[in-house]
């Protein structure tokens, strides 16, 4: 089947970005993506449509940046606090995961700061008590650091070294 150029109208993942022009099979691009309203053919005309489509990208890109570093600044302020059960010996039943991360940053992080758990970058879960630094990737400019204190549940509060102002 022969590949036929078109003019991305919206961002794909995995395929491109809005205004791209980029080379897809003939069938996918007439069946799925034209109809959807996604794309347009790459024709001539289509193609001075293209400057449009790249000012808007660049405007929800710009938006987009500046968001991310507003949350940023926000996520630097605050530590989230976990508790974990454990045993008498001192080990967890259960761990600590980014999803767990993401209820707990909604429930104690500031007022409508919601991330996908997808934007926490766990590399494993955590199934330990102690201080962390979990990483957080909120644009692919833009990483930063979210605090995470794991206590167990028993009452014992692992120090913090820092006061809270949150």
């Amino acid at each position: 089947m022969p590949n036929v150029e078109v003019i991305l109208k919206e961002q794909i993942q995995g395929l491109g970005a809005e205004a791209d022009i980029v080379k897809v099979r003939a069938g996918y691009a007439r069946n799925f993506l034209v109809p959807q309203g996604k794309a347009l053919e790459a024709t001539r005309t289509n193609k001075t449509r293209l400057k449009v489509l790249q000012a808007r990208r660049s405007e929800r890109e710009a938006k987009e940046l500046s968001e991310a570093e507003a949350i940023a600044t926000k996520l630097k302020k605050v530590t989230i606090r976990l508790t974990l059960k454990t045993g008498a010996d001192g080990r967890a039943f259960g761990s600590v995961t980014s999803h767990d991360l993401g209820a707990a940053l909604a429930e104690q992080g500031p007022k409508g700061l919601v991330l996908e758990r997808h934007a926490i970058q766990l590399d494993k879960a955590i199934k330990t008590t102690g201080k962390f630094d979990v990483p957080v990737r909120l644009h692919p400019q833009i990483t930063t650091t979210l605090r995470v204190v794991v206590s167990p549940e028993s009452g014992e509060q692992v120090a913090d070294d820092e006061s809270d102002a949150s």
